[in-house]
This record gives C-alpha cells, sequence and structure tokens, in this order.
C-alpha cells in the first residue's frame, strides 16, 4: 500500500488543480449517490460498538447519518474551492552576487492517518491530502472499520474516474493492531503521520512511530470567567462550548470562575450544566457554594473527559487561571470571558495555546469555522503547523537558485 501510495505521489505533485477539483466534487457526489450503502456499513458498527456498552457520547463521534453525509460532501467542496496551495512562490529575493533564491510550495508526498471512530476523517483527510498533491493511507479505528472501508472505496473509484491516480486514496482494511504499528514505522515511503483519537493513541503513535508525527487533538479545553464579564452571556458560552457535543476536541473540559464572583455565579452556571446532564466535578471552593457536587481530584484536572462531565475550580484571579491552564491544559484552545481588554490580552499573549478565545466558544476552533475548509486535524505541537490544518500545512518548502553561470568563491 505504501509503495502505491509513493508511486501515486509523484503523480499528484505535479497534477493540475482543474483535475483535483474536478475529483474532489466527483467525490462529493459519490458520498451523496451511496449514502444509503454506508450508512448501512455505519449501523453494522453502531451496532457491535452500543453491545460492547459504549457511552452516548463515543456512538455521537461513529454514527453516520443522511445530514452527516451532506456535510461530509459539503466539506469536499468547499475543499476544492480553496486556493491550490502547490506550485506557490512563497517569497524570492536577489543575493547581491545576482543569485536569486525563491521559496516554491510542494506537497509532504505520503500522509498516513491513523485515527478512531470518526468516519468523517476518512472523507476530511482524504479530500484535503488530494488537493494539497499527496496520497493518503488511512488506517482507522476498529469500532468504524465497516464505514471506513465503505467511504473509502467511494472516494477511491470516484478520484480515479476522474484522473487521480491508482494508491492515492488508501484505507488499510484490517482491523489488526500490528498493521498500525507497522505503518508507523513505513521510513522511506510515509512523509508524516497523523494520529487523531485520544491521548492513548497519540502517546502510542508517539512512542512507536519511526517517521515524523504531527501531534493533534488532545483537548482539555478551559473557559475562565473573570469577574468584571457579563455573566448571563457567559452561561450561554459555556452551555455551547461543554453541551452542544461534548464528544469533541474542542468541547470545554475545565471551567475556571474568579473568586470574587464564584458565589454568585457558580449555582446559576452549574445549575444550567446539570439541566444539560452535565456531572460537575469542582475543587474545594466550589463545594462550599454548592456542597452536592463531586470533589475533584488532581487526575481531574489533567483530563480531557470527551462526555457530559465537567471540572470547575475557583481561582484568585487572571495570573492563577493562566498558571492553571498552562500547567493542565493541552495547548489546544482556551477561552476568557472578560470585558476588560487589557486582562483579554494578557491572556491571550500569555495563555500557551494553538487558539486563544476572548467572550466566545471553544467550539470554533475548527478549519471550516476558521475559513481554511475542512481540516484534517488540529494540531497542539509548535513544528511545522499549529491549530486547525488545512490543505495549506500539508505542504513544505522548496528552494530554488537561479544562476548565470553562477561558482562560489
Amino acid at each position: 500500500m505504501c509503495r502505491k501510495a509513493k508511486e501515486a505521489s509523484r503523480v499528484l505533485a505535479e497534477l493540475p488543480t482543474d483535475t483535483k477539483n474536478r475529483a474532489l466534487l466527483k467525490m462529493a457526489e459519490s458520498l451523496e449517490k451511496n449514502a444509503d450503502t454506508l450508512i448501512k456499513a455505519n449501523k453494522e458498527d453502531v451496532e457491535v460498538t452500543r453491545k460492547k456498552g459504549a457511552k452516548e457520547a463515543f456512538l455521537d463521534r461513529l454514527i453516520l447519518n443522511q445530514k452527516r453525509i451532506l456535510n461530509m460532501a459539503r466539506c469536499l467542496e468547499e475543499v476544492a474551492d480553496l486556493p491550490d496551495p502547490v506550485g506557490e512562490i512563497v517569497k524570492t529575493w536577489t543575493r547581491p552576487n545576482g543569485l536569486i533564491i525563491g521559496q516554491l510550495r510542494v506537497p509532504l508526498g505520503v500522509v498516513a492517518v491513523i485515527y478512531e471512530s470518526r468516519p468523517d476523517v476518512t472523507s476530511d483527510a482524504s479530500g484535503i491530502c488530494l488537493k494539497s498533491g499527496n496520497a493518503v493511507v488511512l488506517r482507522g479505528g476498529s469500532e468504524a472499520f465497516n464505514s471506513n472501508v465503505a467511504i473509502g472505496k467511494v472516494l477511491s473509484e470516484a478520484a480515479t474516474e476522474s484522473g487521480v491516480p491508482e494508491g492515492a486514496i488508501q484505507v488499510v482494511s484490517t482491523t489488526d493492531r500490528g498493521a498500525a504499528v507497522e505503518l508507523m514505522g513505513m521510513r522511506g515511503y510515509v512523509d508524516a503521520l497523523i494520529p487523531r483519537g485520544g491521548a492513548d493513541l497519540i502517546r502510542a503513535v508517539i512512542e512507536n512511530a519511526k517517521v515524523p508525527v504531527i501531534e493533534t487533538g488532545i483537548g482539555n479545553c478551559h473557559i475562565y470567567v473573570e469577574r468584571d464579564a457579563d455573566l448571563e452571556c457567559a452561561v450561554k458560552i459555556i452551555m455551547n462550548a461543554k453541551c452542544q457535543r461534548p464528544s469533541v476536541c474542542n468541547a470545554a473540559e475545565k471551567l475556571l470562575v474568579h473568586s470574587d464572583i464564584a458565589s454568585q455565579f457558580l449555582p446559576k452556571a452549574i445549575e444550567a450544566l446539570r439541566s444539560h446532564g452535565v456531572e460537575v466535578r469542582g475543587c474545594e471552593e466550589t463545594l462550599k457554594i454548592v456542597p452536592d457536587v463531586v470533589p475533584a481530584t488532581e487526575e481531574d484536572w489533567y483530563t480531557e473527559y470527551l462526555d457530559l462531565v465537567i471540572g470547575v475550580k475557583v481561582v484568585d484571579g487572571l495570573d492563577e487561571a493562566i498558571d492553571h491552564i498552562n500547567k493542565y491544559g493541552t495547548q489546544h484552545s482556551d477561552s476568557i470571558l472578560t470585558s476588560d481588554f487589557s486582562k483579554a490580552l494578557a491572556f491571550i499573549k500569555r495563555v500557551d495555546s494553538a487558539a486563544v478565545y476572548w467572550n466566545a466558544s471553544t467550539r470554533f476552533t475548527d478549519g471550516n469555522q476558521y475559513g481554511l475548509g475542512a481540516e484534517i486535524g488540529i494540531s497542539t505541537q509548535k513544528l511545522h503547523a499549529r491549530g486547525p490544518m488545512s490543505v495549506q500545512h500539508l505542504t513544505t518548502i522548496k528552494y530554488f537558485v537561479l544562476g548565470q553561470g553562477h561558482i562560489r568563491e
């Protein structure tokens, strides 16, 4: 599979933009045409996973329906509308000796993606890799095996019919964990490996991979409510960030509240959260205000729940809030709710995360919401990309040097 991908990547690197866009639109059309087949395959996965006792939040990431398939198709169409990054001349300059130096944007080559539970990743990753001139090898989790294979078949066939080389989009058709480990070791074939999933998956990839890894996704995201925040607005933002879709990495997992407003604000906020089925785990100060919350442990502050659970801590002010986030957070997405510009600016500058918000929900950390189109993941590292990764982030720079018989003295 990796040899085929490598061969395909050489063709993809020179594929005209029109051909790639035509393939993306054909892929979107094929998803819609084959929706019933995809939903049937997905139901097999959901039934097996439900019998194993999976939580509803986990099942939410797994389930496909007409609306989600339509959204997958729309994402591919949006990727087709994005500028083609391949071949872009980023910068040129002339040296004193007359040499012209330039930077040219080129594909990475072969991208491998190892991911869990969300079959829409199969579609998004395929589209982004194709537009950026990369071949992709996809290895999804066993819980979504039938869904991923079905989606991959539909996308690959549509792309090939549109002039894309065979091997450009491949799904590993086995649930054997050994295949994932083997994929992590494909030096010379895989140019970048992107894990998408929980902490255990990402840790396993980092520890076992022999190819470059772009770390993504663990989202222990915080919302900090300052004493001068609009408290009515704050409740709405917290509810959206925690409850709209608790199973995703940009959902809020922790709520920090300034001590000056804690006794006034926490009863209202916790009541609202509980009305949506959220279990609240609080610090000692939180328990003094709302005694029936679950006592939080040290481990809670580090935990990404991906469920209807939230940790609540009362802090003395901005400095403690920032220190807490930088210690326990995962450098994903964190938000401050305040009416004070100077506090917001300090938070934005000092919180070491890929996305930092002022008076907004963390749920906006998303390629589509940022106008980047579909994303292949949200990078929480600093090399070479950070935040939502779309087509331009799956390219690298090649230098070109133009001379007229130059030799180095």
